[in-house]
C-alpha cells in the first residue's frame, strides 16, 4: 500500500482525556506516513479536536473550527476533519452550517481517521454510539514532553449528575484491563517518561465494568511495578473511595502525595440536585481519613457556583468549606445551563452577574489560601522535575516539584542553578507567589548517569480546557 505524506495540524481542546484520542489520531497518520508541522498555514491536513462540555468550551472550539477553515483558502490546507465532544454533540447541526468542514468525526471515531482520509469516498459524518477505548496497541504518539504522558485507564461514565453531558458524549464506562494498562504504561517508561498521569472519566470506579471487577488499587499496585518516578491521579469521583486505595496511596512512593478529586459542592440540598450521590457530611470525613493516613497530600478539587436552585445560604455553606478544608488546588466553575442534561430543567435559574459575583468570592478565598500556603515552603528542600527553560525568559528554569500537575498547577522557577529537562533535582524554595515557587538548585544526580532518549518530533500545539468532572 503506498503511504501518504501529506503534511498535518493537529489542535486539540479539552481536557487531557481528549488529548490522548489527539495522541492516538497522531501515531495513527504517522503510520500512514503524514508529518506533524508546528504551523497550520503550512499543513495539507487540519484536525480539531473539540470540546464541548460547557458553554465558553463549545464556544472556543466553534471559533477554533471557523479559524482554521480560514487556512483552506490562504494556506495549504486541503481537508479540515473535526473530531471529539463537538462532533458528537452536534454533527448533523454542523454539517449544515460549516460547508467548509470536509468530516466530522464523533468520539468514538477518532482511531478510524487513517481509514476515513485514505478512502477516496468518505462519509462527510462518521458519528457512531460512544463504545470505542484504544488499547495497548493502538497507535499512539505523545504529545507531551518526553518525561511525561496521560495514561486514560477508562473511558465513558456511568454517573448520572444532573450539571453534565459527558456520559451522552463519551457513553457508558469502558474500562482497560490492567494487563493492558500495564502494557502501555510500561512502553512509555521506556521511552524515558517518569511521570504517568492516570486519567479517566470517572478514575475511581475503574474497573467495575470488567470480568472479576478489578479495582483502582489492584491497578496501581501493578502500576508501582513499572520503572517511573510519579503516578497522578486524576477525576477521582469520590462516591466509592475504600480504604485499600488510600493504604496504596499512603504506602507506595511512586503514588505521588496528590489527589485530583472534583467535589463540587458542600450544601446537601445542592449536591442531592447535582446526583452526587453524597452528603457534605460524607465528603468532610473522607478528606479528614485522607489527609491523616496520607500526610503532606496536595488535593485538587472543583466546585461549581449558580447550579439552579443555589441561594446564597447555600453559597455561604460553600465558602464556609472552603474556607474549612483549605485545598491546595482550587477550580471554580460557573454554572452552565447545557440541553440535554438533568440541571437544565431545573427551576430557580440564578442570574449570570449572581454566578460572575459568586465565582470571583471563591477564587479570592482561595489565592490566599494559596498564597499562605505557598509562603510556608520558603526556605524548605523540595524535589523537582525540571522542564526545561521557562517560556517569558531563558535566563530561568521552570519545573514542578509533586504537588503540582502538569499544565493545571502553579510553578516553580529556579532561578539559580542547571538541570536538564526531565532531570528530579532538590531545590531549595526562596520565594513564594500566589500559585508559583521560586528556587535555587542544590542537589542534582550526576549528569553522566543521566540517560539520553531520542524524540524525532516537537511535541504538538494543545489548548486545554479543564473539565469540572
Amino acid at each position: 500500500m503506498q503511504q501518504d505524506t501529506k503534511s498535518l495540524y493537529m489542535m486539540t481542546l479539552g481536557c487531557p482525556k481528549n488529548r490522548v484520542d489527539s495522541e492516538v489520531m497522531l501515531g495513527t497518520l504517522k503510520q500512514r506516513g503524514y508529518r506533524l508541522v508546528q504551523e497550520p498555514s503550512e499543513a495539507e491536513v487540519i484536525v480539531v479536536n473539540t470540546c464541548a462540555f460547557i458553554g465558553p468550551a463549545k464556544q472556543e472550539s466553534v471559533d477554533s473550527i471557523l479559524e482554521m477553515a480560514e487556512y483552506k483558502k490562504s494556506g495549504a490546507c486541503s481537508t479540515l476533519v473535526v473530531t471529539g465532544c463537538l462532533s458528537q454533540r452536534y454533527g448533523g447541526e454542523l454539517s449544515q452550517e460549516m460547508p467548509e468542514v470536509d468530516h466530522f468525526l464523533g468520539t468514538s471515531a477518532y482511531a478510524q481517521i487513517g481509514d476515513l482520509l485514505a478512502a477516496e469516498a468518505s462519509p462527510r459524518q462518521v458519528i457512531p454510539d460512544p463504545d470505542y477505548i484504544h488499547n495497548a496497541t493502538t497507535p499512539r504518539e505523545n504529545s507531551m514532553p518526553s518525561y511525561t504522558a496521560y495514561l486514560k485507564v477508562s473511558e465513558g461514565c456511568d454517573n448520572a449528575c444532573s450539571f453534565c453531558i459527558i456520559p451522552k458524549l463519551r457513553g457508558g464506562q469502558r474500562s482497560r484491563t490492567i494487563a493492558d494498562i500495564v502494557t502501555e504504561a510500561e512502553r512509555l517508561a521506556d521511552q524515558g517518561v517518569q511521570e504517568l498521569n492516570l486519567v479517566a472519566q470517572d478514575l475511581t470506579a475503574y474497573g467495575h465494568d470488567l470480568p472479576g471487577k478489578p479495582k483502582l488499587h489492584d491497578l496501581l499496585k501493578e502500576l508501582v511495578k513499572v520503572d517511573v518516578r510519579w503516578i497522578r491521579l486524576h477525576y477521582a469521583y469520590p462516591r466509592v473511595f475504600p480504604d485499600e486505595l488510600i493504604e496504596v496511596m499512603a504506602t507506595q512512593p511512586k503514588i505521588a502525595k496528590y489527589l485530583d478529586m472534583p467535589l463540587q459542592h458542600a450544601s446537601d440540598k445542592l449536591l442531592q440536585s447535582m446526583k452526587r450521590g453524597r452528603n457534605s457530611q460524607f465528603l468532610t470525613d473522607l478528606l479528614t481519613k485522607l489527609r491523616t493516613r496520607v500526610p503532606g497530600l496536595v488535593m485538587r478539587t472543583s466546585m461549581i457556583v449558580g447550579l439552579p436552585g443555589e441561594t446564597e445560604e447555600d453559597f455561604e455553606l460553600l465558602k464556609e468549606f472552603v474556607k474549612t478544608q483549605r485545598f491546595e488546588r482550587l477550580g471554580v466553575f460557573q454554572y452552565s445551563d447545557e440541553e440535554g442534561t438533568a440541571a437544565f430543567d431545573l427551576p430557580n435559574k440564578v442570574p449570570q452577574k449572581t454566578i460572575e459575583r459568586r465565582w470571583r468570592e471563591v477564587m479570592a478565598i482561595q489565592k490566599r489560601i494559596n498564597r499562605e500556603q505557598n509562603k510556608k515552603l520558603v526556605g524548605k528542600r523540595i524535589e523537582v522535575l525540571v522542564e526545561g527553560p521557562s517560556p517569558e525568559t531563558e535566563h530561568l528554569l521552570v519545573g514542578r516539584h509533586e504537588g503540582q500537575a502538569p499544565e493545571i498547577d502553579g510553578q516553580v522557577y529556579i532561578n539559580d542553578g542547571l538541570a536538564y529537562p526531565g532531570e528530579f533535582v532538590t531545590i531549595e524554595v526562596t520565594e513564594a507567589h500566589d500559585y508559583d515557587l521560586v528556587g535555587k538548585v542544590v542537589e542534582r544526580p550526576d549528569p553522566k548517569q543521566r540517560k539520553h532518549k531520542v524524540r524525532d518530533e516537537v511535541p504538538a500545539p494543545m489548548a486545554t480546557w479543564t473539565s469540572p468532572r
